[in-house]
């Protein structure tokens, strides 16, 4: 293991841990495509990437820089559109779903549309959703990557642009959306986020080196429960960082 890496880093190696050899995934801009492409590189050499504009199982040799780039099609299995994917997963093949957001809440729904309370005069205007809220909506395991503290950690989301748990058990059932599916897990600067069974309310998991349960609740704007068996994740290895480096991202675009 090192001690000599950035934060983000430690982000994109936690990412690519969570996703199982021979799995689908839902890839993003950014963070996910280098957790991918560092699963493929390690521990899941069969995982197949799915990108919103087409690229079905693409092996990434080299750094897309989005998702309609051509190198999500390289060495693919598909090339097909937008609403061949967004089918895909609404039909249930696709397993993994990677969002980021400006807010997040206890119950997992995420906010990429407007902070403050009046969407006509908000405070800010964000880009919105795009293909989020399908993804929310229709993976079976949502995993967000967030910059943690109490201004996106907070108790309620000011616009609710992908759902996690809405607002406790059964209501994503109410709503519409598949048995099954919703948020899995929160990667944050600050450690790993999982929900509960029986409330579907966010929990700590695991810390991220260094880092202490009182930095995490001091920084989360709700109460965060903590796991009776609270876990520490391991810093990246060396393996790890010479492939982010040296292959992955040898321009060092996210470092």
């Amino acid at each position: 293991m090192s001690t000599d890496y950035k934060p983000s880093e430690l982000l994109i190696c936690l990412a690519s841990r969570l996703m199982e050899d021979g799995s689908t995934a839902f890839i993003g801009t950014g963070v996910p495509m280098l957790a991918a492409s560092l699963a493929q590189k390690t521990h899941a050499p069969s995982l197949v990437p799915v990108f919103e504009f087409g690229g079905t199982g693409a092996q990434l040799d080299k750094l897309p820089l989005a998702v309609g780039d051509m190198r999500t099609f390289h060495r693919a299995v598909a090339a097909s559109g937008i609403c061949d994917i967004m089918e895909t997963s609404q039909r249930g093949f696709i397993e993994y779903g990677f969002l980021g957001g400006a807010q997040i809440d206890p119950y997992g729904n995420l906010n990429t549309t407007v902070i403050g309370p009046d969407h006509a005069h908000p405070k800010v205007r964000l880009p919105g959703s795009g293909g989020a809220n399908d993804v929310a909506s229709l993976c079976w395991r949502i995993i967000a990557i967030m910059r943690h503290d109490k201004h996106r950690f907070v108790e309620r989301v000011d616009f609710n642009t992908s759902p996690g748990y809405i607002d406790g058990p059964g209501a994503r059932e109410r709503a519409g959306l598949p048995r099954g599916t919703g948020p899995y897990r929160v990667v944050t600067s600050l450690g790993v986020m999982g929900y509960d069974e029986a409330t579907c309310r966010m929990k700590l998991l695991a810390l991220n080196p260094g880092v202490t349960v009182e930095q995490v609740l001091d920084n989360t704007g709700f109460d965060l429960p903590v796991a009776d068996e609270l876990q520490v994740n391991p810093p990246p290895t060396d393996h790890e960082l010479q492939l982010l480096r040296e292959q992955i991202d040898p321009d060092g675009l996210y470092r």
